[in-house]
């Protein structure tokens, strides 16, 4: 990794301006992906967490379709906005798109009947633990990404589109590519507040 894990953390930022570049290959951006998903922790190591990565015309497709479905449900006089936000999505050289494998999930719920309730939450934790992994190794390796949610709108296009079994939960979308603007400057919540020391 370009940087060490403290310093890619405090750089991790949200990235809208992206360019159609990458700074690293291909097959090094598949390396980032696969190994999160394999060593990222995940509650009675269930594993759950699936990823699909997103090239070329497949990327473009993906914000095609959530382009014509928002165009479905945001008024017209209104739709400018969210056409730029998509277009600035689709601009960038790839997507991420992060899942929960349902099965599996639920599964372990019924195996564990004590904890049933907990196996979602504790899937979204796990897959929390994954995007940040991945979106600060992007970082690390001088790609911007930002993390956007437009599930469930597009699920079922989605999955259809890209061959995704049905028991895949989309949870989150991440666009990335090369930065072509710095992001605006980060307010902190003073860290006093959030942050309580017991000796």
């Amino acid at each position: 990794m370009g940087k060490e894990f403290k310093k890619a953390m405090e750089d991790r930022r949200s990235v809208y301006a992206i360019s159609a570049e990458s700074t690293i290959s291909d097959e090094q951006i598949v390396g980032i992906v696969e190994n999160s998903v394999q060593y990222v922790p995940s509650a009675f190591h269930g594993q759950s967490a699936r990823v699909a990565v997103l090239f070329g015309e497949n990327h473009k497709k993906l914000w095609s379709i959530a382009m014509e479905t928002l165009r479905k449900l945001v008024p017209a006089e209104s739709f400018a906005a969210t056409e730029a936000k998509i277009n600035s999505f689709a601009a960038g050289y790839g997507t991420v798109l992060y899942f929960d494998d349902t099965a599996v999930t639920d599964g372990l719920a019924a195996q564990f009947e004590l904890y049933k309730d907990n196996f979602p939450v504790w899937a979204q934790q796990a897959n929390g633990m994954l995007q940040f992994a991945v979106w600060s190794q992007l970082e690390a390796e001088g790609l911007g990404a930002s993390l956007q949610h437009y599930n469930p709108l597009i699920d079922d296009e989605v999955k259809q589109a890209f061959g995704i079994p049905a028991s895949w939960k989309l949870i989150a979308q991440m666009p990335f590519g090369k930065p072509t603007a710095a992001p605006d400057e980060k307010q902190f919540v003073p860290i006093s507040e959030r942050v309580k020391i017991l000796k």
